[in-house]
């Protein structure tokens, strides 16, 4: 009696290890998947991606201004937005800007990618504009990043990597450079 005792509660004991440990396991993996450090994400992205780029400032950005929020994201609300980290030029002269959002997890990824994409504005800086536009996502981050396609797409290309090719649906645009000057403007 004694030892079928000793050998049930061996059993478990194993029992219990084995499901804690299936826990952790579980529960680390889906944690990567939500909790990139898009900061971290940023920097490796730029270092792998062999590209020279103007002096880039990155920055986590609040929240709590929706037109703040707004101007970088395009989004008529940051109601689904968990978090916003941006990568632009120092000098504001050069058409270049990198987003990584973070959605909350209820958030349709695919609606809010395409409003992005639908309300992006490629000549937001004054004197330039971006000639291609990339959007994609991995999880619950959305990435886009625009410039001149010499930046744009060694970048893009580098987000792909870093999350292993594991992107959702993938948009780009190109810049409409087909503007017309009028009548007195143009030198006979």
């Amino acid at each position: 009696m004694k030892k079928s005792s000793i050998i049930i509660l061996i059993i478990a004991i194993l029992v219990i290890i084995a499901g804690v440990a299936i826990y952790m396991i579980t529960n680390q993996k889906s944690t990567n998947n939500s909790s990139i450090n898009l900061k971290t994400m940023i920097d490796t992205i730029y270092k792998n991606s062999n590209v020279e780029l103007p002096s880039l400032e990155t920055k986590k950005i609040g929240l709590s201004d929706n037109n703040v929020v707004s101007s970088y994201t395009f989004l008529s609300n940051n109601d689904n937005v968990e978090e916003l980290v941006v990568s632009e030029p120092v000098m504001s002269s050069q058409a270049y800007s990198l987003v990584a959002i973070k959605l909350k997890n209820n958030a349709n990824i695919e609606q809010v990618k395409q409003e992005i994409y639908d309300n992006v504005d490629m000549n937001k800086w004054i004197c330039v504009s971006a000639e291609k536009f990339y959007i994609t996502n991995h999880n619950n981050v959305i990435f886009y990043v625009m410039s001149y396609e010499d930046w744009a797409k060694p970048v893009y290309d580098s987000f792909k990597k870093y999350v292993n090719n594991e992107v959702g649906k993938e948009l780009e645009k190109s810049e409409n450079s087909d503007y017309e000057l009028p009548p007195e403007m143009i030198v006979q």
